[in-house]
Formats: C-alpha cells, sequence, structure tokens
C-alpha cells in the first residue's frame, strides 16, 4: 500500500477534472505565468513506501533522548510528573479527543462538565473566585493578564521580575508591543524579586506587578509585601503560580491577589517535547466580565435538572473586536480535561502529599549537596527546584550526565550571565534516592 491516507483514485481524479471542465491538473495552474514557474527539482528526499516510512520515522524518533529511559532532572516550567493512568483512558474517549469546542452544550454536556469541574479545582487551588475554562499555555496566560491589567486599569506599564520564567517574560513583551504597552523588568536579588527596586519603579502608570510562586529559581516569593507594593499605587497583583506547589503553600488569593495564572502541565500532562499545555487563568469575581477565552457555568433546566452552558459568550472578543481585551475565544479542552481527571484521581489529599513528596525529595537532595562540598546559590526556601554552582560549564557537565542514563538540570547561564556555571535542579516526587545520590555522587565528583 503506498499511500494509505491518499485513497483518491486516477478515476477519481479524471472525474473531478472532468466536472470542472479541464483535462489535466497543468490546467489548473494556467493563470501562473511560465517565466514564474519552477522548473528544476525539488531538494526533497525521494518517497518513501509506508513500511519504509515507518522504519526511518522510528529511527529518528529514537535518536532522542526520553525520560522513560533516563532519569531526569530538568525542570524550568516542564516537569516529570507522575500521571494517574486514568488519565489516558478517559482522554482517549472518542467524544473528548474529537470535540473541538462545545458551541451546542444540548449535546455537549460531558465536555461542559469536565471544563466546569477544571474551573472549580482551579479556584480551589489558586483560592480566586472565577477561573476560565484554559489558555493556551502558562506564558500567553500570564501575558493576557497583562493586557487584562492595562484595559481595566487603563495604565500602560507592566512591571514584571526577572525571577519570572525568561520565557514567559518573552512572550509578555510580544503581547505589549502590539498593545503599545511598556514593560520593566525588575532585577532579582538573592533569587527573588528586589522589593526595594520593585518599590522604586511604582508609579501612576503601572497597570500590575507580575511575579511567579515559586519563581524561576525555585524561591518562594513574599506575596504578602508585593501585594502592598503592586496595590500601592492602586495597580494589579499578578501572580503566576505552579498549581502543585498550592497543595503545600498557600494560595495568592489568600495574599489578596487580582490575577493568578499558571500552567496545569504538572497535572496529567506529560513533558511531550515541551506542549502542548494547559494555561489556567484564574480571577477576583469584579474580574469575570474581562477574563480571556471562556467560561463554563452551572445552571438547571426547565425540569430542574442540573446542565452546563458557556455563559457571558457577548462579551468584546466575540461582538466588539475594536474594544476587544483578547483575541482568544477557545481553550485546551482536552489538556484541561487531563489535568482534571488526575486531579479528581489524586484528590486534595494526593494533591497535598504529591506536592509534600517534591518539597521533601527536592530538600534532601539539596543537603546532600551541601554535604558534598557543592554552592547551593540561594538559601531562602524553595519547593522543588534549587539552584547549584559548578566548577564546569553546565552544557559539559550535562553531556557526561546524559551519558549515564541522567538528564541534567537547566542551564541557567543562557538566560542570566551572572549565573554562568549554575544549574538549576527539578526533583520530583518520581525521583528515587538512589537517583538522587548517583546525581550527587556525579556532580560532586565534577568540582
Amino acid at each position: 500500500m503506498k499511500h494509505r491516507y491518499l485513497p483518491m483514485t486516477e478515476q477519481d481524479r479524471k472525474e473531478m477534472l472532468e466536472t470542472i471542465g479541464i483535462n489535466s491538473t497543468e490546467e489548473l495552474f494556467a493563470d501562473i505565468p511560465e517565466s514564474v514557474r519552477f522548473k528544476g527539482e525539488l531538494n526533497v528526499e525521494k518517497q518513501l513506501f509506508e513500511p519504509e516510512l515507518i522504519k526511518y520515522m522510528s529511527s529518528l524518533a529514537n535518536k532522542n533522548d526520553n525520560m522513560l529511559e533516563n532519569v531526569s532532572f530538568l525542570g524550568a516550567g516542564v516537569y516529570d510528573h507522575a500521571i494517574p493512568s486514568v488519565v489516558d483512558h478517559v482522554i482517549r474517549r472518542s467524544e473528548f479527543y474529537t470535540a473541538y469546542t462545545p458551541y451546542q452544550p444540548e449535546i455537549s454536556q460531558g465536555e461542559l462538565q469536565a471544563i466546569f469541574e477544571f474551573q472549580t479545582m482551579i479556584c480551589e487551588l489558586t483560592g480566586m473566585e472565577v477561573a476560565n475554562s484554559s489558555m493556551y499555555d502558562g506564558p500567553t496566560a500570564l501575558a493576557e493578564a497583562g493586557l487584562l491589567s492595562a484595559g481595566q486599569t487603563r495604565k500602560n506599564k507592566i512591571l514584571v521580575s526577572k525571577a519570572v520564567h525568561p520565557e514567559s517574560r518573552a512572550v509578555i513583551q510580544t503581547y505589549a508591543k502590539g498593545q503599545h504597552l511598556e514593560v520593566v523588568e525588575i532585577d532579582a536579588e538573592g533569587g527573588k524579586t528586589n522589593l526595594e527596586a520593585l518599590e522604586q519603579a511604582m508609579d501612576e502608570e503601572t497597570a500590575c506587578v507580575m511575579v511567579q510562586y515559586p519563581n524561576f529559581f525555585g524561591q518562594i516569593e513574599d506575596l504578602d509585601k508585593v501585594e502592598k507594593i503592586a496595590h500601592s499605587q492602586k495597580s494589579m497583583f499578578v501572580v503566576s503560580a505552579n498549581p502543585l506547589s498550592l497543595g503545600l503553600l498557600t494560595p495568592p488569593g489568600q495574599f489578596g491577589a487580582d490575577i493568578v495564572v499558571g500552567d496545569a502541565q504538572p497535572f496529567g500532562i506529560p513533558a511531550q517535547f515541551g506542549g502542548p499545555h494547559c494555561g489556567y487563568f484564574a480571577v477576583t469575581k469584579k474580574l469575570m466580565r474581562k477574563v480571556p477565552g471562556r467560561l463554563v457555568g452551572q445552571t438547571t433546566d426547565e425540569e430542574g435538572r442540573r446542565g452546563f452552558v458557556l455563559t457571558l459568550q457577548a462579551r468584546e472578543q466575540h461582538i466588539r473586536r475594536d474594544k476587544a481585551t483578547s483575541n482568544i475565544c477557545s481553550n485546551q479542552a482536552l489538556n484541561a480535561l487531563a489535568s482534571s481527571v488526575a486531579m479528581s484521581a489524586l484528590g486534595k489529599t494526593g494533591v497535598k502529599v504529591m506536592a509534600k513528596q517534591n518539597l521533601t525529595k527536592a530538600h534532601y537532595a539539596s543537603n546532600e549537596f551541601k554535604k558534598a562540598g557543592l554552592e547551593l546559590v540561594y538559601e531562602g526556601p524553595f519547593f522543588n527546584e534549587f539552584v547549584v554552582r559548578l566548577a564546569k560549564p553546565v552544557k559539559e557537565v550535562n553531556q557526561n550526565l546524559i551519558s549515564k542514563g541522567i538528564i541534567g538540570g537547566y542551564n541557567l547561564g543562557r538566560n542570566y550571565p551572572e549565573l554562568e556555571n549554575c544549574m538549576l535542579i527539578a526533583v520530583t516526587e518520581q525521583r528515587t534516592k538512589a537517583e538522587i545520590d548517583t546525581l550527587v555522587a556525579e556532580l560532586g565528583g565534577a568540582q
């Protein structure tokens, strides 16, 4: 079988050409002058029959290092967490993986209920009043929070900590450029946002203050102090939070956050080459009508039965483009479902246990590194990531680690010149004592 996914026969082709009144495919391009037509051979590889193609693509895929055959200590926004087996079972059901969008609520009740449950659990984790049905990923959710803040406050300056993920900051810069917003990055000191610098940067034009919790270096920001600074100029307080960490940490909503965003990847979504992911977006009730994306509401029908509907659908994204605060009208429904199933399978107790394992194992690892004579760059409280200074370039150390079946940590020198030879190490509940001890021995021996 040569073309498994191209079922058109020569007879089909002939009938199609006859229907439109031409004799050959070439006639379709008759309006393109000969002088601009490509005459040579395209520089592409020769076509392969399906069995050959499968073997070839498999050989390419096998060149990738993966977390099934290697032990991973790489985090920096994408983490190796346990995924309950029921997640894959549910999202493989055809009524979920083929559902693009639940525009017809009468036949989409399962999809709508799944989204509603996602919204509910995100609110419980973040301590916020309203959450949407999900965003594309964490970085775009954070950028959307900046746009919402600017639109709500009618101010044009965004203050974002340099302890926020570098890729998130890059997305914010891109979004802000189109909206003519000013983005000011606040330096980090000791692994956390420099609060004195933040206070000095605040003014009447500040739309919002953005911090990450835990931040990119794994450190726990003092949200109480940041909130007071942000609200001193009637600016909005935006927090990007790892949802798993909220199983232990005080939720941002209790610190007075106006908007809490993040990536639901830690719950039920594999690393899968960096995406796709599922962003979440939670706000206070007064901002409900400004939320980008969609919201699912719970209601009852004429007979009193519980049902679900898309609500607030007459928002500006849909009907007044010139005044829209966002162009996002969709969501990551399948990944949101995966996160919902994972959170449901874990339950409140399971989420806490999983978060505690991350905390405990990461602190065990950090203590072992200290014993081995390695320097921990920051000493403040952290969740499941911390920074270690090495005597050799991180790239060189990681090449040695991967040869021994270990995926090393993130090279911070790529984004922070002052952190040259520093590695961001993530320790999740997946890592065993033996694996941690092996990493410590390898890095200790590299000194």
